[in-house]
């Protein structure tokens, strides 16, 4: 069994089992490394993450498809655990939904997650956006289909995103386009809202009929935990940001340490021995490796 295989076996088979999948969200090789050294069961590339923290733009179909999936590749070759990219809308229209598929399963990722936002996206957690309209549900739907028709095997993970919840449409509509993305082909299904009360939630999950695995994202209702989300009937739960985020707090606070100490053992005490950086990469283990091998 190759490393991508293994890799969307460990996905499906959490999609299936008891415990829920936690995933956390990485921008980077390094965060992803050190995720999966944390003991996380999955990886999320980060769309709001990659387009913040690699070009410093906003999160808005401003990165590439081919800029995405570069910043997949190098998070997926530094863990040993499933990686699942945030693809957004698929970088476009119905050919480009299929030409993601395709690169990504081709790449060795072990699944994506495409939304029904419209090209191009919003952030789906600015507060400060009004009444959005989605993608038609048909020709969602007939994207996904064609997405998953465009698959080489059937290992490869689809997740559809329904914002209906986000666009201010509604349970009712949330309902009908999560059924119709899962009989589409969808394998999973990601239902978001930015009700903190849960409600929203709550009433979807009322009237959902199962089939398929339902996944979270509770940056915006943080208070539930990974366990509580899972009883109400999530199987994965995806901790979107965080990291990027207390990065961004990090180096603030770093940078304005140095600038008014104007000394680098200001900080010495509050950021990670470079020794301890060395050790994250490995760097002992390659310089033996160099003399061993004559």
């Amino acid at each position: 069994m190759n490393r991508a295989t293994r890799k969307r076996k460990m996905l499906r088979d959490g999609f299936s089992g008891s415990k829920p999948i936690t995933a956390i969200g990485a921008h980077d090789a390094m965060s992803a490394q050190m995720s999966d050294t944390a003991g996380f069961d999955a990886i999320w590339v980060s769309g709001f993450g990659v387009s913040t923290m690699t070009y410093a733009i906003p999160d808005a179909n401003l990165v590439t498809m081919s800029e995405a999936l570069a910043a997949a590749v190098r998070m997926d070759a530094a863990v040993n655990i499933p990686v699942v990219a945030d693809c957004d809308n698929g970088f476009g229209g119905f050919a480009n939904v299929i030409r993601t598929v395709q690169e990504y399963e081709r790449a060795g990722i072990a699944g994506i997650c495409i939304e029904d936002n419209h090209f191009p996206k919003r952030n789906s957690l600015y507060l400060g956006d009004s009444k959005r309209e989605l993608i038609p549900m048909e020709e969602q739907a007939r994207r996904i289909k064609a997405g998953k028709n465009a698959q080489e095997s059937d290992d490869f993970v689809f997740i559809a995103r329904v914002e209906s919840l986000i666009a201010g449409h509604g349970v009712e509509d949330a309902l009908k386009r999560a059924n119709a993305y899962l009989e589409a082909g969808a394998d999973a299904i990601l239902i978001h809202s930015k009700d903190k009360t849960l409600k929203q939630i709550e009433a979807f999950l009322a009237e959902w009929p199962g089939g398929a695995p339902l996944v979270a994202v509770p940056t915006l209702f943080p208070d539930f935990t990974v366990e509580q989300l899972h009883d109400k009937g999530f199987q994965m739960v995806i901790l979107a940001n965080q990291l990027m985020r207390a990065s961004v707090k990090a180096m603030e606070e770093t940078l304005v340490t140095l600038k008014a100490e104007r000394k680098a053992a200001a900080v010495d005490g509050s950021i990670a021995p470079v020794n301890y950086i060395f050790d994250l990469v490995k760097t002992k283990e390659l310089i033996a490796l160099e003399d061993q091998i004559k």
